[in-house]
This record gives structure tokens, sequence and C-alpha cells, in this order.
């Protein structure tokens, strides 16, 4: 599926979840032909994420919703500012604003950690990834936040990527093994779908080394010390993707880039990011 149909999906599967058989809070006290105005107020200096899914919320609820924007996904926000106002039936505005604070908060907490971790990263090759550490059934906008915050999506799930970890392998029994059965099952069943090889020493990457030309693309170096990391990157040249993973945060990535590794990979990125405190408010007139 696309995103947009993914987001529609999560969107329908939400408002399901919330609404039930009827909002009886609004449903008791507020005529359906009722109209209004709510804006949403930011309340916490960061990066602001999720405008675009608050807009698909919105229209899905009620397609005539006049939504008016004054920030975008991606810029910095600071407390006491604006990012829309939307006018549509009082109905629509009180169902969805749990779903839109719910997704935004969460969203603008995730770019604004991966934001800190980008800057980190100016001036050196490396790029940012995330993982799959993510909350099931909203990895779809997790992902995306870290995408507007400034890194870059890893594979999706287990479907996008071939990634041989250290559990595959001790099954299978041995890099070569794995790589070989990997690289076949690619030959005759998924064309075109990439490798990548979990590596636990600098052993291990010169099995990969030995092994994995016109089969792997990427080594992942995991739980390597940045000197560790540098002799490995020697190593591997141009031959192969690199990316260094575990224990890697704000303290320490600069010591990781410096090693001229292509990536590094960093799961606190969403499960140890913070909400940010946003409120949508009526606007009475």
């Amino acid at each position: 599926m696309s995103f947009d149909e993914q987001l529609h999906h999560l969107i329908d599967e939400a408002l399901k979840e919330d609404i039930g058989d009827g909002d009886h809070s609004t449903l008791s006290c507020i005529p359906a032909s009722a109209k209004g105005k709510a804006v949403l107020k930011i309340k916490q200096d960061g990066v602001l994420a999720g405008m675009q899914v608050a807009l698909k919320i919105f229209s899905y609820k009620e397609p005539a919703s006049v939504i008016t924007v004054f920030k975008e996904d991606g810029e910095e926000m600071r407390y006491g500012e604006k990012a829309f106002e939307v006018e549509t039936s009082v109905h629509t505005i009180l169902q969805c604003e749990r779903l839109v604070l719910n997704c935004m908060q969460r969203m603008s907490g995730i770019a604004t950690l991966t934001k800190q971790y980008t800057d980190k990263l100016k001036g050196y090759k490396t790029r940012l990834l995330d993982t799959r550490k993510t909350t099931p059934n909203f990895r779809l906008l997790e992902k995306e936040a870290v995408r507007i915050g400034g890194g870059v999506n890893h594979r999706f799930g287990l479907y996008d990527m071939i990634m041989l970890k250290d559990n595959h392998i001790d099954y299978c029994g041995g890099i070569e093994k794995a790589i070989d059965k990997a690289a076949e099952y690619v030959r005759t069943v998924k064309p075109g779908l990439k490798i990548e090889v979990e590596t636990r020493s600098v052993d291990d990457v010169k099995k990969v080394i030995a092994v994995g030309k016109g089969k792997v693309f990427r080594i992942m170096l995991d739980n390597f010390k940045p000197e560790q990391i540098a002799e490995a990157v020697k190593l591997i040249g141009n031959n192969f993707e690199t990316e260094a993973s575990g224990g890697i945060n704000l303290d320490n990535i600069e010591d990781y880039a410096r090693t001229g590794v292509d990536y590094v990979s960093v799961g606190a990125l969403i499960h140890q990011a913070k909400s940010l405190d946003l409120s949508l408010k009526a606007v009475i007139v």
C-alpha cells in the first residue's frame, strides 16, 4: 500500500477505536448542525511534525473542513505559536481532537529528538537511520516523524529488506551459510531484495567481505567501539555500505561519525522520544 493508503487505514481504525458506538459526550449536548472553529496551540518548543496528518484526519471525517495552516512540518515551533485553525462541524472537531493531538504530539517529539541527532552530524558524511523499534500499528507515522526531523528511514518491516541478524546467523549455522542461502532466496523468490548482514566482530566483517561481494549491499557493525568501526570501515572500503549500531547516543554520535561510517542507526529516536505539549482549543466569537 502507498503511504496515503496506509494513513487512510490508520485514521479509519483509530477513529473506530475511539468513537465506538458514538461520541456520547458530544451527541448529548451539541446539535449535529453546529459549526465551529478551533486552533492548534503550541505549548512547548521543538520541531513540528504531523501537520499533514492532521489535515488528512479532518478531511477524512469531513471533506468540507477548512484548515488555515500557519506552520509546516519540519519547522521550528515555539511556545505560544499557532500551528493551524480548522473550521468545520463541532462534532468533527470534538471527535478528531484526541487523534490529531496524539499523532502530532508523538510525531513532534520524535522529530525534535531526531533533529538533535542530525544536528550533531552536520559536517560529516554519516547519515542517521531509524530502526524497527516502533509502536505496533503506529510505525507509519513514527518513521515519518524521523524523516521530518532529518533522519533516513531504514527498512519499514520484515518484508522490504533481508537483514541477517545474530539470531538468523546462529540458527542458520554461520555467516557464510546464511549469506549464500539468502542470496539464493533473492535470486529465486524475490529478485531485487537487498541483503544486509549484522557483524559482531572484525573477524565477522572479514567473512562477509570474503563471501558477500555481489550478494550483500550493507554490513552492520553491531556494538563496535568507534576504534573498531574505523578498522572495519578501512577493511570494507567502498565494497559495501556500512552501518554502525548499538550504544549510540547524543553524547558519542560524533565519535562514530568521525570513523567515516556511512550510517548510524539509533532505536532511541523513537522509543525514547517524549511527546511534546500541544492543545486544540475552541475559538468562540
